[in-house]
């Protein structure tokens, strides 16, 4: 059975909240390059230590693996 892309996209992904919570993702990736701590291409993830993915405080944000941070139960 082939994925709905389109259906996936209107369900979930164009939602105001899920925008919202995309957005804020974004905006740590783009202040942890900023800061020199993440580059682009480098494989890595921006890690939110109170899985709060609005807060991008300095003190919650941390880099590593993209295995390491997908893998953690929340």
């Amino acid at each position: 059975m082939a994925r709905n892309y389109a259906a996936e996209y209107a369900d979930y992904h164009s939602k105001p909240e899920q925008k919202k919570r995309r957005a804020g993702r974004n905006a740590a990736r783009r202040l942890m390059v900023n800061k020199g701590l993440a580059r682009k291409g480098d494989g890595k993830d921006v890690h939110h230590r109170d899985n709060n993915t609005l807060n991008n405080s300095v003190n919650n944000l941390s880099i590593m693996s993209r295995n390491k941070n997908r893998g953690m139960k929340t």
